[in-house]
Formats: C-alpha cells, sequence, structure tokens
C-alpha cells in the first residue's frame, strides 16, 4: 500500500537541470563561486576516512567530492535524486577511471541501505529540498545509516542573518551572484530564496541534535551558508 503522505523528495524543487548541458553549465558556474578542492580537503580532513571505510554521499550532485573521496577510501556510496546529475557525476568518474563508487538515483528518504554501516555520511547542498518536518527525518535515517562514532560532515544554505533585515540581505545576496557567475546564477539565486526550504541556524542545530548527533563544530558564513561537523554518540 502506498503511503500517499509521505513527502516525494523526487520532485523538483528549485532550479531544474533537465539536461546534461544544464548540469554542466551549473558546474562551471559552481566552479567559480567557490573553492571546490579546498572544501574537499577541509571535509576529508574531518572525515579522517581510510583505506578501508566506506562512505555515504546524499547529494552527490556533479559528482566533485565524491570522485575526489574515492581514492581515500574502500567504496563511495553516491545518491541524488536527479538523473541528469547522477548520470553526469557517472560519466566524470569513467572518464577518470574511478571505478569504486556506487551510484543510486534517490535521496535522504528514498535510499535503502544493505550490508554493513557506512564509516562517514557527507552532505552538501541538499537538505534544504527538504521542508522542517522531513529535514528530521532524513537526518535520523542519517544517523541510522552510521557506525558509532562515525562522523557526519554537513553544508547547507542555513540563514543566519538578522530576520529584521531580510528584504536588503536577500536582494544583496542576489545581486552577489550576479557580480560573480551572472545573470543565470542571480536566477537560481532568485529561485532558491522563494522555492526551497532553508531553514534557520538555530532550528538546523536543533534538527541535528534531536537526530541523535552530537555537534563537534559549526560555522556560519555570509549569512546564508552553514557547515556542521557532526559525531554519531
Amino acid at each position: 500500500m502506498s503511503q500517499l503522505w509521505h513527502y516525494d523528495e523526487m520532485k523538483q524543487v528549485g532550479t531544474d537541470y533537465a539536461d546534461s548541458k544544464e548540469v554542466e553549465a551549473y558546474d562551471a558556474r559552481m566552479q567559480k563561486i567557490r573553492d571546490v578542492r579546498s572544501e574537499i580537503e577541509k571535509i576529508l580532513a574531518f572525515l579522517h576516512i581510510s583505506q578501508d571505510q566506506t562512505l555515504l554521499e546524499v547529494g552527490c550532485g556533479t559528482g566533485e567530492f565524491t570522485i575526489e573521496s574515492a581514492g581515500r577510501c574502500s567504496k563511495v556510496i553516491a545518491a541524488d535524486v536527479s538523473l541528469p546529475m547522477l548520470e553526469f557525476a557517472r560519466q566524470k568518474a569513467k572518464k577518470l577511471d574511478v571505478k569504486n563508487i556506487e551510484f543510486h538515483n534517490a535521496g535522504f528518504l528514498t535510499y535503502e541501505h544493505s550490508g554493513e554501516l557506512v564509516d562517514a555520511v557527507v552532505s552538501q547542498l541538499a537538505l534544504h529540498h527538504l521542508p522542517d518536518f522531513w529535514k528530521l527525518i532524513a537526518l535520523r535515517r542519517v544517523y541510522s545509516l552510521l557506525k558509532e562514532g562515525g562522523r557526519f560532515y554537513l553544508k547547507d544554505t542555513v540563514y543566519s542573518f538578522e530576520v529584521d533585515g531580510y528584504k536588503d540581505f536577500f536582494e544583496k545576496f542576489i545581486e552577489g551572484f550576479r557580480n560573480v557567475a551572472g545573470d543565470e546564477m542571480a536566477v537560481d539565486a532568485e529561485t532558491a530564496v522563494r522555492e526551497e526550504y532553508s531553514t534557520l541556524g538555530w532550528i538546523m542545530e536543533g534538527l541535528l541534535e534531536r537526530a541523535g548527533f552530537h555537534i563537534d563544530r559549526k560555522e556560519y558564513f555570509e549569512g546564508f551558508m552553514a557547515a556542521y561537523e557532526c559525531t554519531k554518540c
């Protein structure tokens, strides 16, 4: 019997990257506005992942972190709800002859795990596609997939600015993307503010703690982004 009340995480929320050319353009824009290499090294330093361990990435996107981390561990399980993103990541890994990645068209609520629990979980810029209630369900599922003492790195759009000034903040936020990466990125930012489910820092911290995680370190930057380094207690 289907559960008609269950949230459909496979539906498109925000900008729809429907084909390989759009995904490729998105990948190029991300390279402009982020220091991807530095971000990856920072995450791997926290995870302390080793060659005999397994890592799960939820929301693997275009596969940058997935492919780099595959060289540091036994296996990477890469999940994404977007088939075009997943195929782009799969082809990128194939070109680089990276073979220890297992790809799944799934997300926080739909990924079905088999075998031993994983040593680490990473998710970047994916959780904000879920409303807050389903964020908690997602985080509890992540917790259940980790070994005791396993590590979880979460980076997402999380608001930490003064809410009274939200109009000015969002105008500057969108214009900032326009200045760095052009009109298309500005439109993506507008869509994200209007249609996605980014939450507030104090809510995200509460969700992580209620899911059972210990927050080892948290970082808020630029008023709209946050990173949490967490351990399964």
